[in-house]
């Protein structure tokens, strides 16, 4: 696979990367398989995350015995502080078995509270600088979930690379971070550009990202062929078509503004309502049969109707979007696909 360097850092990354979240979802020895998989595909940029329950811990099963600088381990944590940061850096390093981390990010750096926190006497910032020097990080980055505040963090020169959504219809960062990130070198990976699997057009999609020669997409994977589909996309190297805009454009009227992009930050719910895949529903209804939906959504479409609105998942989402009405309106399409099949 094509390699492209990640800005200041000098890394040499595959054209398209890893991402870690989605194989908290399946065992562990299929997540390991994946791992593998992919990484014969000829990515090596594995990006994860200490939050990610056991996606760190997986990740490690399945690149040992692989030679370590033949690879580029991303992994992020969120504490505040120094202290609680190199525990987390530590936790991390044991589960993937490694001595080192290529590129350590402060994760999801969204608001004035977090960002000031990092950077305090005593905070995370320092945390990094410190195992920078013990050898234990190589590059420190940050991720967000908020545009305009992440290029405010981009200037203060302290980053060697960002991690920020970027898809065919979250574009937001097309008209200034990844012009920043090119002026000032800063390696760019670009969260979710599948959009969390709810863009089914990956060729439009995939191509639309890979317009920007600065911007290293890193798709969450849990299924190989997946992962497949996008390196045959990445390697045709095809330019991002008439036809392409054509279908982003009809897609963006369609899903609107108000969808789900599986980042499972609204988890856990207490009312163990599986978020995501309700708020996906309209994409299950459309690729599956009724009887096909019912065994994969069943359960969760039950556990939706008990939402107690706590509005607990609404101040986690990172897209503010207002998921208990959401849920509802899932229902509402639940129950008429239920009529209509019976």
């Amino acid at each position: 696979m094509t390699r492209m360097r990640l800005g200041k850092t000098g890394l040499m990354v595959s054209r398209v990367g890893f991402g870690g979240i989605p194989i908290q979802r399946i065992p562990k020895e299929e997540a390991v398989t994946i791992v593998r998989g992919v990484i014969d595909l000829g990515v090596n940029f594995i990006d994860t995350a200490n939050g990610y329950s056991d996606s760190e811990e997986k990740i490690g099963v399945a690149i040992k015995g692989i030679k370590r600088d033949s690879l580029v381990i991303s992994t992020k944590s969120r504490a505040p502080d120094k202290k609680s940061l190199l525990e987390n850096l530590d936790l991390s390093l044991k589960r993937l078995g490694t001595d080192y981390i290529d590129i350590f990010h402060l994760h999801n750096v969204s608001t004035p509270e977090s960002r000031d926190a990092a950077f305090a006497p005593g905070g995370a910032y320092e945390g990094v600088e410190e195992a920078i020097k013990a050898g234990k990080i190589r590059f420190p980055a940050f991720s967000s979930h908020n545009i305009r505040f992440a290029v405010d963090i981009m200037k203060t020169g302290k980053f060697a690379a960002v991690q920020l959504g970027f898809n065919c219809l979250d574009n937001e960062a097309e008209q200034e971070a990844i012009p920043l990130a090119k002026k000032l070198d800063i390696g760019f990976i670009g969260m979710k550009p599948i959009g969390g699997g709810m863009i089914e057009n990956i060729g439009a999609a995939m191509r639309y990202v890979l317009q920007f020669d600065n911007v290293m997409p890193d798709p969450g994977i849990a299924k190989l062929s997946e992962m497949r589909e996008i390196a045959m996309i990445v390697n045709e190297n095809g330019a991002y078509s008439d036809e392409d805009k054509r279908a982003v454009r009809s897609l963006a009227i369609e899903m609107g503004d108000s969808w789900c992009h599986r980042c499972e930050y609204c988890q856990p719910c207490p009312q163990e309502i599986g978020i995501s895949s309700v708020l996906r529903l309209d994409s299950s209804l459309k690729r599956f049969p009724f009887a096909v939906a019912v065994g994969m959504l069943g359960k969760d479409m039950e556990k939706a109707a008990g939402c107690v609105e706590c509005g607990q998942c609404v101040k986690r989402c990172p897209y503010d979007l207002q998921i208990p009405a959401l849920l509802k309106s899932k229902l509402t399409l639940w129950e008429k696909a239920r009529r209509e099949n019976t």
